[in-house]
């Protein structure tokens, strides 16, 4: 029998994800029924928006042969594209059944980020998704019908699936934390900041991480994963900067005092 350990790992992914989600929405007195229904169809959502945006920025190799845009299972799916996707797909959900989804964005977005860590190691079992060549210790081997073109010479390359595994296992610890915080001090990280702080940190680290891949989607001489995570920095940081500050007393007009309005 042959194990499709990227299948095995992704599933195993989710499952994790799912549970650490389900208790997180149940100790907030959220209908757990909602997480399932918004799981399966971000699922989709995100699978679809990962091979959508890897072909918008691939389309010369597809124009040829428009049959391979739905040959998922031969690669070419982009995490931002998913992220996208599966944050699209939860705004309708949340909007449809009148649903907060900033709350809700809070509730799962630590599990979806533990979920990104474990995912990576398919990446492993599938020797994708590396870095440049190099000789540091942890170097792993790449076996020769995996190496780019322009590679072939090189046998070891920086596991940058580690890189950012490590990375969001961090992040995951960083953002329970926060949850934590969450809850004891609601005016200095109001709802919905988890999501923009997993923005804002996972974009540095894949930004980072991005520089060393060696199968980069390209928009002329820049990096798309890059130039997407600098704009999700900037975008959260600003509106996480301006919640923060309208949460704080110091700049609420004092009780029974008129604001000035300005002429």
């Amino acid at each position: 029998m042959v194990v499709r350990w990227y299948g095995l790992i992704i599933t195993s992914a989710v499952l994790i994800g799912y549970a650490i989600a389900h208790r997180r929405v149940k100790s907030r007195g959220q209908d757990p029924e909602h997480l399932t229904n918004i799981l399966i169809i971000a699922l989709v959502s995100a699978v679809i928006g990962a091979r959508l945006y890897y072909v918008l920025f691939s389309l010369s190799d597809y124009l040829a042969n428009p049959v391979e845009i739905f040959a998922i299972w031969h690669g070419g799916l982009a995490i931002h594209g998913a992220l996208i996707g599966g944050i699209l797909s939860t705004v309708w959900y949340t909007r449809r059944y009148g649903l907060n989804f900033w709350l809700w964005a809070d509730l799962i977005i630590p599990s979806m980020i533990l979920g990104q860590a474990i995912g990576r190691w398919g990446n492993y079992m599938n020797q994708e998704a590396f870095g440049s060549p190099t000789s540091l210790p942890w170097a792993i081997y790449i076996s020769p019908v995996r190496r780019p073109a322009e590679f072939a010479g090189f046998s070891h390359f920086h596991p940058t699936f580690l890189y950012e595994s490590i990375w969001n296992l961090l992040g995951f610890a960083l953002l329970m934390y926060l949850s934590h915080r969450q809850r004891l001090q609601p005016k200095a990280w109001p709802t919905g900041s988890l999501l923009l702080v997993y923005g804002i940190y996972y974009s540095i680290g894949r930004g980072m991480i991005e520089g060393l891949r060696t199968d980069s989607l390209m928009l002329g001489p820049i990096r798309v994963a890059q130039l997407i995570s600098v704009i999700i920095i900037v975008g959260c940081a600003g509106l996480l900067y301006s919640w923060r500050r309208q949460s704080d007393p110091k700049n609420r007009p004092e009780p029974g005092k008129k604001v000035a309005k300005k002429k």
